[in-house]
């Protein structure tokens, strides 16, 4: 049973910003950290510290996964590029963004009902709360830990660069 968790994650579509359509296989890695996102928010300044891990640890197997959200107050309204060219321009983004989906609710993507099902919030309740809650996926899959939206991605460093020096080589 546990061998099909992995497999149920790596073969859930996505589409990317500029609206290819993948598969979270395409973006397996030692460690992902996956983060729901919006323009307007008070945790917006997150995408520099996302930037800084994408930069920091990509070549050592760390992918960090973008989705837009406007479900929390409104704060994610623009079109995919709109989106795009925000985090380009004010944060340098340049790990993988996707287009805009829901968290919650029964339009909920599958890849958040997966992380949702994996790691439930506080109180084992699975609805995200805010913008900028983070999924930090390891052990090739079978392993999803969450963070609050206040938590800074780079408080999430250490963790990831213990991911990355245990994780197997391919």
């Amino acid at each position: 049973m546990e061998n099909l968790v992995p497999t149920q994650l790596f073969s859930i579509s996505l589409v990317n910003i500029h609206g290819d359509v993948n598969i979270m296989g395409d973006f397996a890695a030692k460690a992902i950290l996956v983060v729901n996102t919006a323009s307007e928010c008070g945790f917006t300044p997150q995408y520099e510290e996302l930037e800084q891990l994408w930069q920091r640890y990509k070549s050592q197997g760390l992918m960090i996964l973008g989705f837009p959200c406007n479900q929390f107050g409104q704060q994610e309204k623009g079109s995919d590029q709109d989106i795009e060219a925000f985090c380009q321009l004010n944060y340098g983004v340049s790990f993988p963004l996707f287009a805009k989906i829901e968290v919650n609710g029964s339009g909920t993507h599958p890849l958040f009902r997966y992380l949702k099902s994996q790691a439930p919030g506080l109180l084992g309740h699975q609805a995200i709360k805010w913008n900028f809650t983070k999924f930090l996926i390891s052990d090739e899959g079978r392993k999803v830990e969450r963070f609050a939206p206040m938590t800074k991605p780079l408080a999430l460093e250490d963790k990831i660069v213990q991911i990355l020096a245990t994780s197997p080589t391919d």
